[in-house]
């Protein structure tokens, strides 16, 4: 398959690793030669129950067999969205209670955007450096790393970045500001955590100047850090929540929840202030209920914090300076971006599938689906060390 993938399927980079998939169950994928790879990396923190979850495999047939797209989002009363919706809503802390479905996180970026200005009347949008929170207009123009932006100049205008974990960049959100957006744990930066009641502060900050906290959650959320969301584990209540990624079980879905009060906004003033077509899918509302309910009534989230631990005592190493991150989001960080490209490249011809983080270029993305198991850890962690010896020994016979 691969000179067809290359030749026409648009690509991402000029060296994408070219698997060819065969079909993936479990922590697994295997390609089509039936060799299989262990998988650390879930679709980049997407399949959070794994590959081939069967509750969410049924509720996609079962949904499938009554109906599949029937109209635009937000017209009919559609049975998956609304107990999705619903039950979001139970899990959450008020006023966080109504919810838009969209197509993928970047799409909830642009909404969450939107009506934070619908809602302030501002314009002044704050985002961080080296923050990532997708890759459409809106979405790049708070993205904090300009070499990834500036060839698609000009983007939205008023739009001022500060440092995470820096208070006194707080200062910087003002009367002008719609919004500040932050991931609650940076990822593309390198798995980085607040510190020091940061996301209080900035809580703080928002209410003594009236403007509005968006929290990404699209790498977080869903169970990875575990809590459902990041922004639970910090003691703060943002006025909207991004999601994506996790919440499908695999499939492609975004939200944004806010309250009652701002998200009717989007309804006047002007009407259809957003709108999508495929937003609320009956057959992915399905996939994404089965995937809370998996989540919420066994002890997945729970579990992701003993085996963060578990990870954390396997994964000593010489080249290994130090783990970032929580629960089962984690980042091993090497000394050079050379090691960590020969970790990740090496780790895959033995059959680990390990990846980057976007802008830190010595981290070693560890993001398995929640459902690993501690066997499946031990068996790729002691690969990632084999990897390492040999590396080391290369190093030592040069």
């Amino acid at each position: 398959m691969n000179p067809d993938f290359i030749k026409y399927q648009a690509q991402t980079s000029p060296y994408p690793l070219g698997m060819e998939v065969s079909h993936a169950i479990g922590s697994y994928i295997y390609d089509t030669n039936d060799k299989k790879y262990l998988d650390f990396v879930a679709g980049v923190s997407a399949c959070t129950l794994g590959h081939q979850h069967p509750r969410v495999n049924q509720a996609i047939k079962d949904q499938l067999d009554k109906y599949s797209h029937v109209m635009v989002y937000g017209e009919y009363s559609q049975s998956p969205a609304v107990q999705y919706c619903k039950l979001l809503a139970s899990l959450l802390p008020e006023p966080l209670n109504k919810t838009y479905l969209v197509n993928s996180g970047t799409e909830a970026i642009e909404g969450a955007l939107k009506l934070a200005k619908r809602t302030t009347g501002r314009s002044q949008l704050i985002s961080c450096h080296n923050a990532y929170h997708g890759n459409t207009m809106g979405s790049m123009s708070v993205m904090g790393f300009e070499e990834r932006k500036q060839a698609f100049r000009p983007l939205l205008p008023d739009v001022d970045f500060i440092t995470f974990n820096n208070e006194e960049d707080l200062q910087k959100i003002t009367t002008r500001t719609a919004a500040i957006l932050l991931e609650t744990i940076q990822g593309g930066a390198g798995f980085i955590q607040p510190e020091n009641n940061f996301l209080q502060k900035v809580r703080k900050r928002c209410d003594e100047v009236g403007a509005m906290m968006i929290v990404d959650e699209i790498q977080p959320g869903f169970g990875r850090t575990g809590k459902l969301f990041g922004f639970q584990n910090y003691d703060v209540i943002p006025d909207i929540v991004v999601m994506g990624k996790g919440m499908g079980g695999g499939m492609p879905v975004g939200a944004f929840t806010a309250s009652a009060e701002k998200m009717d906004l989007l309804t006047e003033n002007p009407k259809l202030g957003h709108i999508t077509t495929f937003g609320g899918h009956p057959v992915i509302a399905s996939a994404c209920l089965a995937t809370l309910q998996e989540l919420t009534e066994t002890n997945l989230m729970q579990e992701a914090l003993e085996k963060e631990k578990l990870f954390r005592s396997l994964l000593v190493h010489p080249l290994i300076k130090e783990v970032r991150g929580k629960g089962l989001m984690l980042a091993a960080m090497t000394e050079t971006a050379e090691i960590t490209n020969e970790v990740i490249l090496n780790c895959q011809d033995k059959g680990l599938i390990l990846f980057w983080l976007l802008f830190e270029g010595c981290a070693i993305r560890i993001t398995p689906p929640l459902t690993i198991s501690e066997e499946e850890i031990k068996e790729g962690c002691a690969i990632i060390l084999s990897v390492m010896d040999d590396i080391i020994k290369k190093e030592q016979k040069a």
